[in-house]
């Protein structure tokens, strides 16, 4: 673990510079509004260890597929988010010395990301060989206001000195992905200008052809007061720039703010998207750098007012669940139902930007709690308007009738990854998919979501578990043959019990869906089954399989296994592994880790958290006693769950070590890997381990439920959460628990398992 940040409930705060850190820091200090984001890099030239990164949602490109061997069935590209234009770079000059960090003295280091109003603040004093010495100060923010702007303030007080400030302002397209698996470059110029204090860089991406304009305008004060000063211009391929001279006297603070726009071909026509993004950019520059911050501190407190978890008596913590959901919220907010949740968010290139399972299975439930019902229910049509694209997906590996396998990895639907043991074998993840419409409509009781769009998915996703399963005559059972579960340290493995267990909820799920549309909505009912030539005969097809599936089970220890053949392992508890092995999957060779026992994330336990209504907690607790010791955790989804089945197994010390693991996975560097960007999906997950974990909620029988407890290191926690109609506030504090019902009707619900009814707006401590 790196340990330099430190603590404090609103801010992530580095107060000297580590530069052996600096990517780490970039990662954790990225901002975002849903529309556009960008790692916390520097504004000016930095020669150090950095990736500079700005991404624009919904833009990617199709790089080719870079395996040893072919196989067929691979797609033949790998999605990406695009590294886009530069638009926050700065050069700034001191007579002849280039202000950077990276060969100056530094006297004083302070940044800060301000997690209350959503900016970034820094600043440093500075002395260049010369022996000028300099102090920066510059706020950075990415506009929830206006969504696709971003604009800085950036100072420089002369301290020792009297000389001429040379200042580039620049934005910078001619970039490439730091991932790109053939080094290319995926961008090609349009048109580029620059006119007086504006420029802009007009580019489209090759293959895909989205156009991004992106542009900026610069204002520039000394002491307060605006100077009218005329730039120098520039432009080349890919690039505009903004040359100023400015004379400052020793005491001087020369104040540059930097406004600028990302517009995309996806929000605006092609045709108009220069003029508008020049009309964008007038508008934003008229506010000003001081009503922007206003109006970011004021979208930020309406986000918080339902969004903040509250801890009392552990800073670490609080910083840590504030962090989780502040980059949360800035990844997606639910406005466009074109656009998901990438792995990496706007922090980074690993994984591509693109959507997998993680959404389903961890994200929505934040959503669903935390924001209005229309967010995770986009979260649902974007992949339900995907279905055809998951039933093509399927034909490529041999699947007819309509079945339909959902994407490992997808920008527009099509499968874009390139391992076989994920691309042919992760097929869990269908699961996670028909999950999540379980999960919103018994959250939200939008019952006509079944029949509108649900059903279509449910017939592909049972369509495709049908074909996937052969009858074994060995075993009179239907088996499920080289998959690979969640736990990625297992591959090409025969009825990993989690998803053979998910085809055959998947499979009864379709069934009572159906039965309820055809009883409530017959008419539209027949439409859709008609629209899916859904024949009587997959009925008996499916209950046969619901009714005969084989799963692996060790009957003296009285648990399932992970897959066939697991008992052959050497099993040996993780806490025997030295310490500079770990983590093993960056010490380890792969076929070593591939024949040991340790698991790198929940697999049966994540069926049991899924499904805990089907298991007895004395089962539960059976296979937690022996699956737990055996978990590495080296994925960053696995924790949440162990806290989550912790807490319901009154294993409350435990339980709280994984809220800490999970909550500070990215600041305190867990597993080595923040530096390639922060783990949005599984910070969905933290949000879980303190409301589903140490909250205890669940949804029985349309009622809320809470089986809360307060860990001992706190004082007392507290959050919100929509429920239908209804917004509650919860406090969990050592002389109780308190709900307040905020809305204007009443609810009745259980805690504990006894029934309350709390009047609207009314509080009750129970």
């Amino acid at each position: 673990m790196k340990q330099y940040l430190k603590l404090d409930e609103w801010k992530i705060i580095e107060d000297q510079f580590h530069p052996e850190f600096n990517e780490i820091t970039e990662s954790i200090f990225s901002l975002g509004n849903g529309r556009m984001g960008q790692r916390g890099s520097f504004e000016e030239t930095y020669t150090g260890k950095t990736l500079q990164g700005n991404y624009v949602a919904g833009v990617y490109y199709p790089d080719k597929t870079r395996v040893g061997w072919w196989k067929n069935g691979y797609p033949e590209y790998f999605a990406k988010v695009l590294n886009a234009a530069n638009w926050n770079g700065l050069e700034i000059k001191i007579g002849d010395e280039i202000v950077d960090l990276n060969q100056s003295a530094i006297h004083a280091f302070y940044r800060e990301l301000n997690m209350k109003d959503g900016y970034i603040l820094r600043t440093c004093t500075i002395s260049l060989k010369s022996g000028k010495s300099l102090e920066i100060k510059s706020i950075r923010l990415n506009s929830m206001a206006d969504d696709e702007s971003g604009v800085i303030s950036y100072s420089i007080k002369a301290l020792n000195f009297s000389d001429t400030i040379q200042v580039k302002a620049f934005i910078d397209g001619d970039i490439k992905n730091k991932d790109s698996n053939y080094d290319e470059k995926f961008w090609d110029e349009v048109q580029v200008g620059a006119s007086e204090n504006t420029s802009y860089v007009w580019s489209k991406t090759k293959k895909t052809g989205f156009e991004v304009v992106t542009g900026q305008e610069v204002q520039l004060h000394v002491n307060g007061q605006a100077q009218q000063s005329a730039s120098q211009t520039k432009t080349s391929e890919k690039y505009s720039e903004l040359n100023y001279q400015i004379a400052v006297n020793e005491g001087d603070t020369l104040t540059i703010f930097k406004y600028a726009v990302n517009l995309s071909s996806e929000n605006h026509p092609s045709k108009e998207l220069l003029t508008r993004a020049q009309n964008y950019l007038a508008k934003i520059s008229q506010k000003g750098f001081d009503q922007m911050l206003a109006e970011q501190a004021a979208a930020w407190a309406s986000k918080w007012a339902i969004n903040d978890i509250v801890i009392k008596g552990d800073v670490s913590a609080q910083q840590g669940i504030r962090f989780n959901i502040f980059q949360l919220n800035q990844t997606y907010t639910g406005a466009d139902d074109r656009l998901n949740i990438g792995p990496k968010g706007f922090t980074g290139e690993k994984y591509g930007g693109s959507t997998y399972w993680d959404t389903e299975a961890y994200c929505i439930p934040f959503y669903l709690s935390t924001a209005p019902q229309e967010v995770s229910k986009n979260l649902l049509i974007y992949r339900w308007k995907q279905l055809d694209r998951a039933i093509e997906n399927a034909g490529k590996l041999g699947f007819n009738q309509g079945a339909a396998l959902y994407p490992m990895v997808t920008m527009n639907g099509e499968e874009c990854h390139n391992e076989w043991e994920i691309t042919f074998e992760e097929i869990h993840r269908n699961g996670a998919i028909a999950y999540a419409i379980k999960d919103y409509v018994d959250y939200t009781n939008d019952r006509k979501h079944l029949v509108d769009y649900g059903c279509e998915v449910l017939i592909g996703i049972s369509r495709f578990w049908a074909q996937r399963v052969n009858w074994s005559e060995n075993l009179q059972k239907y088996v499920m043959l080289g998959v690979t579960g969640p736990n990625e340290y297992e591959n090409n493995v025969n009825n990993n019990f989690y998803t053979n267990y998910f085809a055959v909820w998947c499979l009864k799920y379709t069934l009572e869906v159906l039965n309820e549309i055809q009883a409530n909505y017959p008419s539209e009912a027949k439409a859709k089954l008609d629209k899916t030539n859904f024949v009587t005969s997959e009925i008996e097809q499916f209950n046969h399989i619901i009714q005969n599936m084989y799963f692996p089970r060790d009957e003296k220890r009285g648990i399932y296994l992970q897959q066939d053949g697991f008992l052959d392992k050497v099993i040996a508890p993780v806490d025997s592994i030295p310490a500079g092995q770990r983590p093993i999957n960056q010490n380890w060779s792969w076929d070593r880790i591939l024949r040991s026992c340790y698991i790198k994330q929940a697999d049966v336990l994540q069926g049991m958290y899924f499904f805990e209504n089907d298991f007895t907690k004395e089962e539960i607790e059976r296979n937690y006693n022996f699956y737990e010791p055996l978990t590495v955790h080296e994925s960053s989804l696995s924790p949440c769950v162990h806290n989550i089945l912790a807490a319901k197994l009154g294993k409350e010390d435990k339980s709280y070590e994984f809220y800490t693991r999970a909550a500070r996975l990215d600041l305190d560097d867990y597993n080595n890997d923040t530096e390639d960007g922060c783990h949005i999906t599984s910070m969905a997950g933290t949000w879980m381990s303190i409301v589903k974990g140490f909250g205890g909620m669940t949804i029985q029988d349309h009622q809320l439920n809470f089986e809360p407890f307060l860990p001992k290191q706190w004082d007392e926690y507290a959050f919100k959460i929509n429920f239908r109609a209804n917004q509650l506030a919860i406090k969990i504090h050592k002389q109780g628990i308190e709900i307040d019902n905020l809305s204007d009707t009443a609810i009745t619900l259980k805690v504990k398992g006894n029934p309350y009814t709390i009047a609207a707006n009314s509080k009750q401590a129970i």
